[in-house]
């Protein structure tokens, strides 16, 4: 394996959800060029379907109490609800889908010693996904309304090649679905039109590596169970 192929796969290995982040600033030139690189993702003709707006500062913390305002109400009056303008999840989880996602919540809920059934500590959890967990920048990524699933496809590796720029420059992220619940809030607050549905959101910045919700492994299933060869 050559020095390139160790690099990349290291930046693509090291990649996860990181849900603590330190306060460094992170150089707007750097978001700049992690996009530019980003942006060689393959898509269908070359139609380039991403767009994301980069928040940082009091325009950030501004749209982050906002939600959470929301999402703290609506946790009150049940006559409140917020929804995304399309399904990220089945409504039935078929195995061996639902056993992975139980394992991961649980184990994130237990790093942070949140037992089952504190559905308080759950929901202050939760809503640090609109603070972006601290990191001192945020994306919105949003779809032209317009455009069918195979952009939505291409869209994913977008943002995977953010994952593994931001990875390779010592950077991490959070790729957040859970911000396109509240895709109201975000659209007046940011201008964005009703021709661009918000995809999800996603957290940049440097890992604080000692806080326990980041010290916990994810498994990975191994290759014979996800593909079969089929050579002759």
């Amino acid at each position: 394996m050559d020095n390139d192929s160790i690099v990349v796969d290291r930046a693509i290995t090291s990649r996860r959800s990181i849900r603590r982040f330190l306060p460094t600033p992170v150089d707007t030139q750097t978001v700049r060029d992690i996009l530019s690189v980003a942006s060689r993702a393959p898509s269908g003709t070359n139609m380039q379907p991403w767009r994301v707006y980069v928040l940082g500062g009091a325009r950030k913390n501004l749209l982050s109490n906002t939600i959470v305002a929301a999402h703290d109400a609506a946790l009150v009056d049940k006559s409140l609800s917020y929804s995304a303008e399309y399904e990220y999840y089945p409504a039935q989880f078929p195995e061996p889908f639902l056993n992975r996602r139980r394992k991961v919540g649980w184990d994130l809920y237990g790093s942070l010693g949140i037992v089952k059934g504190d559905a308080e500590r759950m929901h202050r959890q939760h809503a640090r996904n609109y603070h972006f967990f601290d990191a001192p920048v945020g994306m919105l990524c949003t779809i032209e309304r317009a455009l069918e699933i195979g952009s939505w496809i291409d869209y994913g590796m977008f943002l995977q090649n953010i994952c593994v720029a931001a990875r390779a420059r010592g950077l991490d992220t959070c790729p957040q679905a859970a911000f396109a619940k509240y895709h109201k809030i975000i659209r007046q607050q940011l201008a964005i039109g009703e021709n661009e549905v918000v995809v999800c959101g996603m957290a940049l910045g440097y890992a604080d590596r000692d806080a326990p919700e980041n010290c916990f492994s994810v498994e990975r299933t191994p290759v014979d169970e996800f593909a079969t060869f089929v050579d002759r």
